[in-house]
């Protein structure tokens, strides 16, 4: 948008059947249901607060899931309702005491599951951590890399709200609006693959963005790298509200999806009815949907030599194929901007922000 405000021409290129990426909506019985996932958009930064709410304004929905245990319900994130409701314990004083015998004798952390316990304690990681997390990653916690799990906000106040950022809230109207907004104007092919015909289409632009898998760009000749997958099954119910809540986490490891989604929760929809989705996570094979790149030593090697090969393109390599890293929304946004800002030589505050 940046580009064509500037009297640059852009052409989008996208794979699908449909422009926007995983964030795209789809609207069933009149709710925006998160086809792909639910996206809470949060940011701290009033710069890219602004720039989103130019195209559509905002509602004020906070993020509060709740995890479901055998049939048991706790508060996340992990804060002082989830530890009363474990153990009982009213104190940050007592939460920390329990948590810090529960993981005595574990100084560094080599895994997930160690720092998991280091974090929170036994209870809270066999309860809400380990099922979850094995199903999501498809191996065991302890063959998983600690930093994984010190992203989980962790608090010892009473406070349900998952994002510690000043602003969130979904777009009113759903995220296609966003999606319309940086895309108007622009011309957009859809079902079209830029590698299948990449001569032609290089010859048409003076530089590339490419947001795509970075292995594909280089036929695999590293090997693929590894990402996990995710499928989703989704429902309409007669009914006005089925689970109260907007997601409900199930952390057991016995029950096959990791979550269970309720959409109109998020805009607070009117409607007689209503849609859920249960989310399965799956192994990832080339061809399907790469949702979570697996950053492990062996697949952060591999990335590491596509990195290096990309050095020597003119090409931009973004997002979170082409970088192999996972990104938030505010955080691809906002990188975009500043990328966008710095190639066009614009005095703007995204060159020197993020």
């Amino acid at each position: 948008m940046i580009a064509s405000k500037v009297g640059k021409r852009c052409l989008v290129i996208e794979k699908r059947k449909f422009a926007g990426g995983n964030i795209r909506c789809e609207n069933i019985e009149g709710i925006n249901c998160h086809i792909y996932g639910p996206h809470i958009f949060h940011t701290d930064d009033i710069i890219i607060w602004n720039y989103v709410n130019q195209f559509v304004s905002f509602n004020n929905f906070i993020y509060s899931p709740l995890a479901n245990y055998n049939d048991q319900l706790y508060n996340l994130p992990f804060n002082m309702n989830t530890f009363y409701q474990l153990w009982g314990v009213k104190t940050p004083i007592e939460a920390k005491a329990l948590i810090e015998k529960q993981s005595a004798g574990i100084n560094k952390p080599e895994n997930l599951e160690e720092q998991a316990i280091k974090l929170v304690g036994y209870d809270v990681y066999e309860k809400l951590i380990k099922g979850y997390t094995e199903k999501q990653w498809g191996r065991a916690c302890s063959q998983l890399p600690s930093f994984i799990i010190k992203r989980l906000p962790v608090r010892f106040i009473y406070d349900n709200n998952y994002f510690n950022d000043r602003y969130q809230g979904i777009p009113i109207g759903g995220y296609n609006r966003i999606i319309e907004g940086l895309l108007k104007n622009i011309e957009v092919r859809l079902e079209t693959n830029y590698l299948e015909n990449k001569v032609h289409f290089d010859s048409l632009a003076e530089r590339i963005v490419y947001t795509g898998a970075i292995d594909e760009y280089y036929n695999y000749q590293f090997g693929e790298l590894e990402y996990r997958s995710l499928s989703f099954k989704s429902e309409i119910i007669d009914t006005e509200n089925y689970q109260g809540n907007a997601v409900i986490n199930y952390t057991s490891g016995s029950v096959p999806y990791t979550r269970m989604i309720e959409h109109k929760h998020f805009e607070k929809t009117n409607s007689p009815v209503t849609v859920i989705t249960y989310e399965y996570p799956q192994k990832w094979y080339k061809g399907m949907d790469a949702f979570y790149p697996v950053n492990d030593e062996t697949n952060n090697l591999k990335f590491k030599k596509y990195k290096e090969l990309a050095t020597k393109e003119s090409i931009i390599f973004g997002g979170r194929l082409a970088e192999y890293r996972y990104y938030d929304m505010h955080q691809i946004i906002a990188a975009a901007l500043k990328k966008a800002s710095e190639i066009l030589g614009l005095n703007s505050p995204f060159a020197q922000n993020n």
